[in-house]
């Protein structure tokens, strides 16, 4: 099979797959702090997660990413959000959020930080990566898949949820 040739354009808007997870255990929830010398988020707290390899199904590239950063085999993860994070400089990123229930295990640490737990309520006590603070508490609430928009520019971000 031949692919069209507007699927290689290069006018076309590019994406980098990505995930973020969010495992729970009771009323808590497991974030990562990022290493002090993290490129991104150092000394934050964020999900776990990361680059969709290529020919890698998001949830498999979910659960990888959990056993890579945390030492855990989570068996089921549910998608909770796809966003779309426009930056002002393509390629853009799209975002697979899952959510699921961590197993019982020894946490470990890894390169990218140390994977925290942290009680729900206690959540804007820390440093979270900035979204987070709107995006939890939508993914860990019962519901239909969320869709969002994170849109970056020099005057800062927007974080838009749909209905």
């Amino acid at each position: 099979m031949q692919l069209p040739e507007e699927l290689n354009e290069a006018t076309r808007y590019t994406v980098i797959p990505r995930t973020l997870i969010f495992l729970t255990r009771g009323a808590e929830v497991l974030l990562l702090r990022g290493v002090p010398d993290k490129r991104l988020w150092a000394g934050k707290y964020n999900g776990l997660g990361g680059q969709i390899e290529p020919g890698e199904e998001p949830r498999r590239a979910a659960r990888r990413e959990v056993r890579e950063e945390a030492g855990l085999d989570v068996a089921a993860l549910t998608l909770r959000a796809v966003i779309q994070v426009t930056l002002p400089e393509p390629p853009g990123v799209m975002l697979f959020v899952f959510v699921g229930t961590a197993p019982f295990s020894e946490l470990r640490s890894s390169p990218e930080g140390t994977p925290v737990w942290v009680k729900r309520q206690e959540l804007a006590e820390y440093p979270l990566m900035e979204d987070l603070y709107e995006l939890l508490p939508r993914v860990l609430a019962p519901g239909e898949i969320i869709f969002g928009e994170y849109l970056f520019t020099e005057e800062g971000a927007e974080y838009r949820f749909g209905a």
